[in-house]
């Protein structure tokens, strides 16, 4: 496995992903690279164990898969929807692909339990937006607050060890 602390990829200098700018830099990590794939997971929110998976080479929609990304995208995204599931104690892992704001194929994983902040509309009640300089927007829901960072954090390090074929 690839050293996941700043995950490196296939550059395209104008791609926000491959440039390292799309994804908040204080809000979440690299926890896990097999060399084709990595899995960015959130240490900031109210979703514990939301992460984007995202291929290395840039890839700019999911019509564009070819190669190695298109031969292990399903196994990829069935481990990692497990890991997240079994990390989170979720009953199921909403699968988001959206792919406007930055063209860079990324796929959003979301863990939801009943009674937290996700439904079918993404995010229950009032929300707010963040447009980031690199196109992407965060959205944060205004009624439910925050996770304590150590939570999210050892959301995040439990992922990563499943992946990896540890305990968590």
């Amino acid at each position: 496995m690839a050293d996941v602390s700043g995950s490196t990829f296939d550059l395209v200098p104008s791609c926000g992903l491959c440039a390292g700018t799309g994804l908040p830099a204080d809000a979440g990590r690299y926890v896990w690279d097999d060399g084709v794939w990595t899995l960015w997971t959130s240490t900031r929110g109210s979703v514990p164990g939301f992460s984007i998976l995202m291929p290395k080479r840039h890839v700019p929609h999911i019509t564009d898969l070819a190669g190695m990304e298109a031969a292990t995208f399903g196994d990829v995204l069935g481990r990692s929807t497990r890991a997240l599931r079994e990390a989170t104690g979720s009953a199921v892992v909403y699968v988001y692909v959206f792919g406007e704001g930055i063209a860079h194929l990324h796929v959003h994983l979301a863990p939801h339990r009943p009674g937290d902040a996700l439904n079918s509309a993404m995010l229950r009640g009032r929300v707010t937006e963040e447009p980031l300089p690199s196109g992407a927007t965060v959205i944060r829901s205004l009624d439910f607050p925050e996770r304590p960072a150590s939570e999210l954090s050892g959301t995040a390090d439990a992922i990563g060890k499943l992946l990896a074929g540890a305990s968590p």
